[in-house]
């Protein structure tokens, strides 16, 4: 049975992490969000990233701080702009930095296509919009569809509630967002928890993400960030 590292810090779960990689980051807003392997890549150094999440980030921290150290070529996102993503926004009218809209489900469909293997597939979603620019489109039972490809990671970045000291994670709640999808979808997947218990601990009927799709864990204090008004 796989088993993943654990590792006893941020730090050292980031380490090795390429300039120019693609990376896979969990969350729905601020639920989910691995603020802590995120301050560790950004204290890592690493850049020319391109970034794979829901949104451009909240406020000044997590993935919007990452964004604010220069580190990020291009982000794949459902959601780039709200009240609270001032330093996107900042960039991206500077031209400082690229962006791929994808929308919602097929942002996650894409990622679960990556992990099990499916090359393409056809969906509805986008038809006759601008995002349907330069994709193939096909009619099926009278509704045209496009073409869709898998969206792979070099690493993935994501957050659980617990682990076992084989990697199996279980999420809590809404935390849970896109974290199983991304951990399938990269080479390397590495997870901030609550904590790590021993083998045996987790009932297997909570594991959500299997150990053989993780490769490192890091468990961290708990902490409780806030975004501040938009400015």
């Amino acid at each position: 049975m796989s088993r993943a590292e654990i590792v006893e810090s941020a730090d050292a779960a980031v380490a090795g992490i390429e300039d120019g990689s693609t990376v896979l980051v969990g969350g729905f807003g601020l639920a989910g969000m691995p603020f802590d392997l995120i301050d560790a890549l950004i204290r890592q150094g690493a850049k020319d990233l391109t970034i794979v999440s829901n949104n451009a980030g909240n406020g000044d921290v997590g993935l919007a701080a990452l964004l604010a150290a220069g580190r990020v070529r291009k982000v794949l996102c459902s959601f780039p702009r709200q009240a609270d993503s001032w330093v996107f926004d900042g960039l991206y009218r500077e031209g400082k930095i690229e962006l791929e809209v994808v929308p919602q489900g097929n942002l996650a469909e894409r990622m679960r296509a990556a992990g099990a293997g499916i090359g393409a597939f056809y969906c509805p979603t986008a038809v006759g919009t601008p995002l349907a620019e330069g994709k193939e489109e096909r009619e099926i039972d009278g509704r045209k569809y496009l073409l869709e490809y898998p969206i792979r990671g070099d690493y993935a970045l994501i957050g659980a509630h617990l682990a076992d000291a084989m990697g199996n994670l279980v999420y809590r709640k809404t935390a849970r967002n896109f974290g199983p999808v991304m951990a399938t979808a990269a080479t390397t997947t590495i997870v901030q928890v609550d904590e790590v218990v021993e083998p045996g601990t987790l009932d297997p009927e909570a594991v959500v993400t299997p150990s053989i799709y993780v490769d490192r864990v890091v468990q961290v204090a708990a902490r409780h960030y806030t975004v501040q008004g938009a400015r």
